[in-house]
């Protein structure tokens, strides 16, 4: 990326993360420092008191704890102002899928109007007939069960190209390749390897496109970039360990990609 030298603290990108719930601490750290690889300035973290706690461990992060065990529709306040100030937002790493936090999920992606990346459990609190509004950019990352239990058919590439024409997201299907499409233009990243099963890797690359997106690459650059990074960096991480890698590995590689795909 291309930096003014008179820039300042947040001129180079925001990102909030609204994730965690009791049983999943792990996810929305990983999506947060992901953002923060990219080359953003700043990330918060929204998530409940146990995975506030773990996030609060990564001095890189600023923390905004929520009182409870998940999300709720009580928390929309205290998020609001967050949602106002930064660039992009990421919704969904370990939310886990109470009623209410369904309920807290369909609000924020509602009034949200930055660029915002929906993931894991946020996709399950969607309908069938959402839609997004013409001046608003939403990225939804399923993997292929969480596009057919939210779209009811087959995740091919044209039903996916289908669901993303009418509801008006950008949708990452992820997959040995993945699959991203507006409905209208369709790109396939087979960056990545089947090490990349282990948990948290969907994260980081949440945490990747939004931190594209907090430093203003357009919605579907941003996203079809985000995948390519993030599986190379999955493809150094088995170079290095082989398929003992974790998500974690991916996150040191992330800037050596980028450095990589801007030469290219």
């Amino acid at each position: 990326m291309i930096r003014n030298k008179f820039s300042h603290k947040g001129d180079n990108g925001k990102v909030l993360v609204i994730g965690g719930s009791e049983l999943y601490t792990g996810a929305p750290v990983l999506a947060g420092l992901a953002a923060l690889r990219t080359g953003v300035d700043l990330v918060f973290v929204a998530a409940p008191e146990r995975a506030a706690n773990v996030a609060a461990n990564n001095i890189d992060l600023i923390t905004v704890p929520l009182n409870g065990t998940h999300l709720s529709e009580r928390h929309l306040k205290q998020i609001k102002p967050y949602l106002e100030k930064v660039n992009s937002v990421v919704i969904g790493p370990g939310l886990g899928v109470e009623a209410g936090t369904k309920k807290a999920v369909l609000e924020i992606i509602r009034s949200c109007k930055k660029p915002i990346v929906v993931d894991a459990d946020a996709i399950k609190a969607l309908r069938k007939d959402f839609t997004v509004p013409e001046d608003r950019a939403v990225i939804l990352t399923p993997h292929r069960g969480e596009f057919e239990g939210l779209s009811g058919t087959a995740p091919n590439k044209l039903n996916v190209a289908k669901f993303a024409k009418k509801c008006g997201a950008i949708i990452v299907l992820t997959a040995h390749e993945d699959l991203i499409t507006n409905g209208t233009k369709s790109e396939v990243n087979s960056t990545g390897n089947p090490g990349m099963t282990v948990g948290g890797t969907g994260d980081v690359l949440s945490g990747v496109i939004a931190g594209l997106l907090a430093q203003r690459i357009v919605p579907f650059s941003a996203t079809r970039y985000g995948t390519e990074i993030n599986g190379r960096a999955g493809d150094l991480a088995k170079e290095d360990k082989g398929f003992g890698f974790v998500a974690s590995d991916l996150l040191e590689k992330i800037p050596k990609v980028m450095r990589w795909v801007q030469s290219h």
